[in-house]
């Protein structure tokens, strides 16, 4: 192979030959498990893990809210605005858990090759 020009011949067979070497070295490569990075209980654990958060937000709310306006023996106006300070607060830390998700899932934005 090395000694000379090569005709039409040996340039098929080699391309053959490296055609069948491609085939065996696909057939020994690992393969995804599944289609997606995480498992369905992983998932709906961190789905129930962002509702709790938000949840926990709201009620911390409600209970510093709740327990200022009887302290201080005012209207429920601090109730309501600190409800939305927990939702808030809530929303940030779902946001947070989202963000997480992206990471784990291994998808960088430029790693999408497509032959």
């Amino acid at each position: 192979m090395a000694g000379g020009p090569q005709d039409d011949a040996d340039r098929a067979a080699d391309d053959a030959r490296l055609r069948a070497l491609e085939a065996r070295l696909a057939e020994k490569a690992p393969k995804p498990k599944g289609p997606n990075p995480m498992g369905k209980y992983e998932q709906a654990n961190l789905a129930w893990r962002m509702v709790i958060e938000l949840v926990a937000g709201l009620g911390l709310g409600f209970a510093i809210g709740y327990g200022l306006d009887y302290l201080l023996g005012t209207t429920p106006i601090l109730m309501v605005l600190f409800i939305f300070l927990g939702l808030a607060a809530g929303i940030k830390t779902l946001m947070r858990t989202a963000s997480e998700l992206d990471r784990k899932s291994g998808d960088t934005p430029g790693s999408d090759e497509r032959d």
